[in-house]
């Protein structure tokens, strides 16, 4: 049996880049899906070309361990979010580099996880777990103002809600409880958490030994539509150096210390509020929506090379994780933002989108023909519009240029 192989737990199409990045090292790759069941929103992305073996858990982490003995793995990958748990364990059974189980459930639970934050001495969002409509609601009132009511075990903006009045916050938690997320788990607790004012951005990293690189830093562009606030809309990437950024990496890194995170990739979500950054969530795996492709883009490489090191080649990971990247050229995600619900006829103005200077790709989840549902953020959004150049006005212009053609006439709506 080959001892060159590493074992990624929860490799979905979003995640495909982990394989042939080990493959590209020598390694042979293993899959094992955490769950007998795929999850809804990947089973038309599910791959398994190019592993040697796919081992679906049954539940039990000593049979699993089991069937991974003879394939003498030396590293346990988390390949997406539904899949942080069990990497956790199986890397920890199997004695390799791990961050343990005795934080799993600060990586995966937004309100333990925000908790352990907070009793790590950082800044951290004032929040309750609910148990009771009552309760959400005197607290609602103790708080005031907005606030926000999301999933406890979810991601991608499922499920989350803001809430101006506690009779708001009561009709998001009964639209939240119990539904099934975009995991085809059931929403099994709700977290209110008070609403952080400020720019949002994404902090990127991959971790070695407790030493954590920055990969990329991007900022997100925010807009309220179809009654939902906040709903992303785009981001962009921006320099490593800088004031801002310096604030946010060393609280990224504070953070990753709080929640365990020694080894691999995180993707974490800052608030840059009048007091300084304070976390909105933690993922402890790569950025989703391909997020890893746009930032070698920029930067040259991505939290996906970096994490083949971080558990095959520490040494080269030591040498480099103090080095910053730069940006190479400035890219940018649009997403398109529907007003309507019914049949998507066609995108008269996508002629337009085909002639921006800065045009990189276009992803077009739903195509003429298919259903269109009004935008409300989250990952079911009809177009996303990837843009690249070298120079850095030409993107912004780009994007100010599709948030103007975006809106009821891009979408011809039966």
């Amino acid at each position: 049996m080959n001892t060159r192989c590493v074992v990624i737990v929860d490799d979905y199409g979003p995640t495909r880049r982990h394989a042939p990045s080990f493959q590209e090292a020598g390694f042979e790759c293993v899959r094992v899906q955490s769950t007998l069941e795929v999850p809804a929103i990947y089973r038309s992305a599910l791959v398994l070309d190019g592993y040697v073996a796919n081992i679906a858990h049954s539940g039990s982490v000593d049979r699993t361990l089991r069937q991974l003995e003879p394939f003498q793995p030396v590293a346990v990958v988390a390949g997406s979010e539904v899949g942080v748990e069990l990497a956790d364990a199986l890397s920890e059974g199997l004695g390799l580099a791990t961050n343990g189980t005795r934080l799993s459930s600060a990586r995966r639970d937004k309100f333990v996880m925000i908790e352990t934050v907070a009793a790590a001495g950082l800044r951290a969002a004032s929040q309750l777990m609910v148990t009771s409509e009552r309760e959400l609601y005197d607290w609602h009132e103790r708080v005031g103002g907005r606030i926000v009511l999301k999933p406890v075990r979810s991601a991608a903006g499922d499920g989350v809600r803001f809430c101006t009045s506690p009779d708001e916050s009561i009709a998001a938690y009964r639209e939240v409880i119990g539904k099934t997320n975009i995991f085809s788990e059931r929403n099994s607790g709700v977290v209110a958490q008070e609403y952080l004012v400020g720019a949002e951005y994404i902090v990127n990293t991959v971790s070695s030994a407790g030493r954590h690189h920055v990969c990329d830093i991007w900022q997100t562009v925010r807009i309220d539509v179809n009654g939902m606030r906040d709903a992303l809309s785009g981001l962009y990437v921006i320099p490593r150096e800088g004031a801002i950024q310096d604030q946010l990496v060393a609280y990224a890194a504070q953070v990753l210390d709080a929640l365990g995170i020694a080894y691999g990739p995180a993707h974490i979500e800052i608030k840059m509020t009048p007091e300084g950054p304070c976390l909105v969530e933690l993922g402890a795996r790569v950025g989703g929506s391909d997020n890893p492709y746009y930032a070698e883009l920029a930067t040259g490489e991505s939290q996906v090379p970096w994490t083949v090191d971080a558990y095959t080649d520490p040494e080269r990971f030591m040498r480099r994780y103090r080095e910053n990247y730069t940006v190479q050229q400035y890219v940018a995600g649009v997403l398109m933002l529907s007003p309507h619900g019914g049949t998507l006829r066609a995108y008269p103005y996508l002629d337009a989108v085909k002639k921006l200077e800065s045009l990189h790709d276009l992803r077009i989840p739903i195509a003429e023909g298919d259903a269109i549902r009004p935008s409300r953020g989250g990952v079911r959004h009809p177009m996303l519009v990837g843009l690249a150049h070298p120079i850095e006005e030409i993107v912004m212009r780009d994007m100010e240029t599709l948030r103007y053609l975006d809106g009821h006439a891009f979408f011809d709506v039966v």
